[in-house]
């Protein structure tokens, strides 16, 4: 059975070429590939699905289909990055914020009527303390955490202009539209529809400034996080899954030369699960 390779792949794609036809092809028997997550109900099914569609290496297919649950999802997505192809999950998991309806039936009929969306990650660039770099991609969010028990002193620039001089608080977030129903949201930030071109800076448990509740940011702010005594102070630096400790210097932006394609089933599109959201109680 297909195990998703876990990769940061740093390569450039030509996307609308690569989309277009990768579009094309879903729509006239697409060649699948199918991965999951490790859970015995995702992989069954896998197994099951592979047998009755067929199924060809991610290197060989037009569509990618995800089993599992939206962690899954997220490391399918990393995984695929460089290939251009669009991604149709459908869950087997706890949570499919990002997957459509398990459905066994029709399953080339369903991907050929999905609707896309393209996702742009953001990317991170964090200094460590020891003065060691590293650069990570995240669909969902960035978020900082204190390490100890110790509150976050940081300071916050946008467009290398500091609008915070101490930040102090548990931790700060940086939001997609796309993950701004996840953590951002239990951290009480906004919910973002998906084509409002904005980024949510959410901070986490703040002290000062008392009246600071986050921000909206367009998505072409070059947002720059700076912990304020380090060593007394620890900070780590997520990128979904990838967790930097000791992170000193982070320098976030949203990668818009790279992009991934989600589909969904038209009557559960991600605009609409997003609107939806909002009106949950």
């Amino acid at each position: 059975m297909a195990e998703v390779a876990i990769m940061d792949d740093r390569t450039n794609i030509a996307q609308t070429g690569d989309m277009a036809t990768a579009a094309h092809l879903a729509r006239n028997n697409p060649r699948l590939a199918f991965v999951a997550s490790a859970s015995d109900k995702a992989r069954t099914a896998c197994g099951e699905l592979q047998d009755r569609y067929g199924a060809v290496p991610p290197e060989a297919a037009d569509v990618i289909v995800a089993l599992g649950g939206d962690g899954f999802m997220l490391r399918t997505l990393h995984a695929q990055l460089g290939r251009g192809l669009p991604v149709y999950g459908m869950k087997l998991g706890r949570v499919g914020f990002l997957m459509n309806r398990y459905l066994p039936d029709d399953l080339p009929t369903r991907i050929a009527a999905a609707h896309p969306a393209v996702l742009h990650p953001l990317e991170m660039r964090v200094t460590q303390h020891d003065g060691n770099a590293v650069t990570a991609l995240a669909f969902n969010e960035i978020s900082l955490l204190r390490q100890t028990n110790q509150a976050a002193h940081i300071e916050v620039a946008l467009n290398d202009q500091v609008k915070l001089t101490n930040l102090i608080c548990d931790g700060l977030l940086v939001a997609t539209p796309a993950g701004s129903t996840a953590y951002n949201l239990s951290a009480h930030g906004p919910i973002l529809p998906l084509d409002a071109n904005v980024l949510a800076l959410t901070p986490i448990s703040p002290f000062r400034p008392r009246r600071w509740r986050g921000a909206l940011l367009p998505v072409a702010t070059r947002i720059g996080l700076r912990t304020l005594e380090p060593g007394h102070r620890p900070v780590s630096a997520t990128a979904d899954f990838l967790e930097v400790r000791d992170a000193v210097d982070i320098r976030v932006r949203e990668a818009r030369e790279r992009a991934i394609t989600l589909l969904f089933d038209p009557e559960h599109s991600l605009a609409q699960r997003i609107l939806d959201e909002q009106f949950e109680l």
